[in-house]
Parts: structure tokens; sequence; C-alpha cells
């Protein structure tokens, strides 16, 4: 998976330091933390909560080294208390930002459902992105091919979790059109990647995706 979109002009970003890793990021590949009124960490996706900021990378392998070697006392310069779900609770926030910029971007008309429109948009060119359902067949899946470029694949999304973001039970293929809705799914989805675990206990980024 590439940070499509992101290559172009990376030295403009803002960046942070992760304080797992000691990588510095963009803050789009960076999830942050603040300490909440109770004095526990709490995760702020948005970047909007007040407080000292701590970054951590989006992968879920440096998330867990925070939790597990109790680094946000350190980066607070404060005593802190770190939920042992904390890990979880990234991935679940990171699920329903994704679902609901989805829903977002399905009434802004930037987003489409269904094989046979998903193949049109694909054919005309329309659409820059292909959503397919982890859990769906890979033998319906593999009649459909992402559009050129980077960023043009999410496939780490359950059926279910699509389903919600188009108001229906279940959806195995969508895509989305061009447009800044798009942007923003296309990163949370990566955020998500990188901290969703695979069957196989690994990050989800490094299974079921192809050029995003």
């Amino acid at each position: 998976m590439t940070r499509g979109g992101r290559q172009k002009d990376r030295a403009a970003e803002t960046t942070r330091k992760c304080i797992a890793t000691g990588d510095i990021l963009p803050t789009a590949e960076l999830v942050r933390f603040v300490v909440g009124p109770e004095g526990a960490v709490v995760p702020d996706l948005a970047g909007k909560l007040p407080g000292r900021g701590m970054w951590v990378k989006a992968e879920r392998a440096a998330l867990s080294r925070a939790v597990a070697k109790n680094l946000f006392p350190r980066a607070a310069k404060a005593p802190v208390k770190t939920p042992d779900d904390l890990v979880a609770q990234v991935e679940d926030q990171l699920q329903a930002r994704v679902v609901s910029l989805l829903a977002l971007a399905r009434k802004a008309g930037q987003a489409i459902c269904g094989f046979e429109k998903v193949r049109g948009a694909l054919d005309t060119g329309q659409a820059v992105v292909l959503l397919q359902a982890a859990d769906g067949s890979e033998r319906g899946k593999s009649k459909l091919r992402p559009p050129d470029g980077p960023a043009s694949y999410i496939g780490w999304l359950s059926a279910r979790e699509l389903g919600l973001a188009f108001g229906r039970d279940s959806v195995i293929h969508g895509a989305l059109t061009a447009g800044g809705l798009t942007k923003r799914v296309v990163e949370e989805a990566t955020r998500l990647a990188g901290v969703r675990e695979n069957d196989d206990g690994g990050s989800a980024a490094g299974k079921g995706t192809t050029s995003v």
C-alpha cells in the first residue's frame, strides 16, 4: 500500500514525531492522543481536542508498543492512565469515521455501489477508487480492476461495513469519484488499514490491497 496522493509535496505537510518509533511523519499518517479530563489517554482522530498532543504512527505495532511500553506518561510529562484497550478504541473510532465519510460521499454523489454501476464508472473513467469487501467472493472481485494510479483501491472493509455506509445490509463492490470527500475517505481508510488486524494477526495494510 502506498500513501497515494501525498508524494507530490510532503515537505509542505505538517509533521510530528511518533513517540513509539521516533519517525517524523505527516500528521495524516499518525494518530493524535491527548490526556482526557479524568487523566486517561484518549484518541483524538480529528486532531481538535485541547491539550498537549502525543502522536503515534497509524500502525498496529507502533500503537501496541506505545501501550505496552507505557510511553504516554513520558510524552505527556505527567502521570496518566493508559487504557488496556486503547488500540481497539482507535480501530473502532477509525472504522466509524470511514463509514461516516463514505456515507457523506454517497449523499454528495461521490460514492456508488453495485457491480454494474461500479463497472460502468470504471469503464468511463469516472471512478478513481475501487471499494471491495474483504469478505466478498475473490472470484467476483477479480472481475473488476482498480483504476490506474495511486490510492485506487480499498479492500479491507467488510461487506457489512460498506453496507452501513450505503444504507444496505451488505455491499461487495463500490467506487468513489473525484472530490474532496474521496481524498478524506482514502486518508482515513489508509490509517484504518495500518491499525486493523487481519486474520493472520498482522496489519490489514498488507492484505487485499492494490496501489493504495
